[in-house]
């Protein structure tokens, strides 16, 4: 790679048409698996001006009540309830895929700084509406935040991108000294813009209709805001509305919590794990661990003990992660890799995975 660089990722808010289908999504998904911890359930949204339908595929011993949950969320969000709701659901079955993990040192988090500023972002501009910090802000929103490298590490902000729906009477020149005195500010207080900084609030102009009324909303068409900002591979599959029996999610948190053990454990600085698996077998096809020349072992010693360490069939990767709790509609916003307190996210296995691979994490 090259010694200076920029990386750029981006976060939506939770009023973003296609996350608040991803949060429909997932409050189906929480309330089946309330009452059965079994359910198997691949749960689609899609929306627009006055309408929302939910599809897909749910295997339950209660079906939920579908429609009073999609007027729940949205109104939770920040807009009416005003919605003609269609559900057409039927049985499912399997599942296969490549899935990615990834962790690095540059951020308490164990994410790219990118990543990171650009959720912090976002989730500043939410709370500076419901608090009222900011009036007349409405749920749709974006930012975009460009890092510069040097040597590989990050130096400076290159560019800041904010971009939020606002009431119509709002004034614009107030609102972007507002966004930059409660939202950009704090956010970016670790690595703070200088002078040569390129700040954009709202650089397309007014922006009064969001949401559904704007934009039609799809489940899992922010898989990038979700996971690693683009800056890592990413297999595909999206993650909302899918239990733990779909690998596409399971093993997607598994091969970031794998990472981010093998990170925190001092085994290498920089870590990627891909994941495949097939319809009918239960443990992986290939397990493959890429320490872009930071590990303090060979990749195929860390193989060996990411699969003595962990059991990666989907049955284990429940267990281990409690993925048959309603968990998932509070991490589904910010990114899934964001949520201290989400199962996926401790550092647990560190200290077993040093003894797995010798017991001294200094040896190279």
């Amino acid at each position: 790679m090259r010694d200076n660089y920029i990386l750029t990722a981006e976060s939506v808010t939770e009023g973003h048409p296609d996350k608040l289908c991803d949060a429909i999504a997932d409050s189906v998904l929480d309330a089946c698996l309330k009452h059965d911890p079994a359910a198997r359930v691949a749960c689609e949204v899609m929306a627009t001006a006055g309408k929302i339908i939910v599809a897909g595929e749910i295997t339950a011993a209660e079906l939920p009540d579908i429609p009073a949950i999609v007027c729940q969320t949205v109104r939770e969000t920040g807009y009416g309830s005003d919605y003609e709701v269609e559900i057409i659901t039927h049985d499912q079955s399997g599942d296969q895929g490549i899935m990615y993990g990834y962790a690095c040192s540059e951020t308490p988090q164990l994410l790219p700084l990118p990543v990171v500023l650009a959720h912090q972002l976002t989730l500043l501009l939410t709370n500076a509406r419901k608090t009222g910090t900011i009036q007349g802000l409405g749920p749709d929103g974006k930012a975009q935040v460009s890092v510069e490298y040097q040597n590989g590490k990050p130096c400076r902000i290159a560019a800041v991108v904010v971009s939020c729906q606002h009431d119509a009477d709002k004034d614009l020149d107030e609102l972007r000294r507002e966004i930059t005195r409660h939202v950009i500010v704090p956010a970016l207080r670790d690595l703070y813009p200088d002078p040569k900084t390129e700040v954009f609030i709202n650089p397309s102009g007014r922006f009064v209709l969001g949401g559904f009324e704007a934009d039609t909303g799809l489940t899992g068409r922010k898989l990038m805001a979700d996971t690693y900002g683009g800056l890592v591979p990413h297999g595909g599959g999206a993650l909302s509305g899918k239990d733990g029996s779909k690998v596409d999610r399971s093993g997607a948190y598994m091969a970031r919590y794998i990472a981010k053990n093998i990170v925190a454990a001092g085994l290498a600085e920089k870590c990627t794990v891909s994941l495949a698996y097939a319809i009918g077998r239960a443990e992986p096809v290939a397990v493959d661990i890429d320490a872009h020349q930071t590990g303090k072992y060979p990749e195929p010693v860390l193989e060996q003990s990411v699969r003595a360490v962990f059991d990666l069939t989907p049955a284990g990767m429940i267990s281990a992660l409690g993925l048959d709790r309603p968990i998932f509609a509070r991490f589904c916003n910010y990114g899934h890799f964001t949520h201290r307190d989400a199962p996926w996210e401790q550092t647990d296995r560190a200290a077993v995975l040093v003894d797995a691979v010798g017991g001294d994490r200094s040896n190279g």
